[in-house]
């Protein structure tokens, strides 16, 4: 995982609610041995629709994805993650995730920023009507930023979740930061438990 401790860019305005981990990534690709390729997956059944908001040239190049509310609901799959990191996006901002795929958009580097249903419908509204607005996340300083329509709003993120962002940590460089105290361990251990 790669540190992050600023996003900017503009973003994709998927304006509808309840979307699940399903549409994210259709079952069919969860079938792939690699974990790459899956950006090909992504809300499949949907692209289809030539007025789907993915295939409007006018975001192109975004890296934010701006969903509505309970996004990310249903099975656990880590792919509905990798699907949206593996097609450009770096967060994704709404009023409310799934748990699931907010613990696993955080073990995998994509941002999750939650904010209030208000402020998420206005900015819905607002890049549906300027592609080009410009959004600042500040992992630092728990901040979303758009100057454009002078909006600063704090976001939660648990400062253990943000030290993660910060550091670049998974679970693996999570565990090797604590090598010292668990060779300590180690080595007061009654000799049978030890290893050989």
């Amino acid at each position: 995982m790669k540190p992050v401790s600023i996003i900017e860019g503009t973003a994709v305005p998927l304006d509808r609610s309840d979307v699940d981990t399903d549409q994210i990534i259709p079952s069919d690709w969860l079938k792939r041995v690699e974990r790459t390729g899956f950006e090909k997956g992504l809300f499949s059944e949907w692209r289809d629709d030539k007025d789907f908001v993915l295939n409007n040239d006018a975001y192109s190049g975004a890296n934010i994805l701006l969903a509505g509310p309970n996004f990310g609901t249903g099975s656990s799959r880590e792919h509905a993650v990798w699907a949206i990191q593996q097609a450009g996006f770096d967060a994704v901002i709404s009023p409310r995730f799934g748990p699931i795929f907010k613990n696993n958009s955080t073990k995998n580097g994509l941002v999750p920023v939650e904010i209030e249903t208000t402020i998420a419908e206005e900015l819905m509204r607002q890049v549906q009507t300027d592609p080009n607005l410009y959004f600042v996340i500040d992992i630092a300083k728990r901040t979303l930023e758009v100057a454009q329509i002078g909006l600063t709003v704090d976001f939660p993120l648990e400062s253990s979740i943000q030290d993660r962002f910060l550091k670049g940590l998974d679970d693996i460089g999570i565990t090797l930061e604590h090598t010292k105290a668990i060779e300590t361990f180690e080595k007061q251990r009654n000799s049978w438990l030890q290893r050989q």
